[in-house]
């Protein structure tokens, strides 16, 4: 008994064309991959620079000090 794919063959071979064409970076092709890629580690980097912002102020303005 042969077991049934789970993708049908057309649509396999669709996507298997539209990823080798794409002259885009390996790790930019799908459709989420921007998202995962590039926002949210500049998300990241950005709330990064705007909490050492913050506690550079704070120490250069003495807020915050235990007493």
């Amino acid at each position: 008994m042969t077991e049934l794919p789970f993708v049908p063959r057309e649509r396999l071979l669709k996507h298997q064309q539209y990823f080798q064409h794409v002259h885009r970076h390996t790790y930019l092709k799908g459709r989420f991959d921007k998202i995962t890629s590039v926002a949210i580690p500049l998300a990241l980097a950005g709330s990064c620079l705007a909490l050492i912002g913050r506690g550079v102020y704070n120490m250069s303005n003495g807020i915050g000090k235990q007493a």
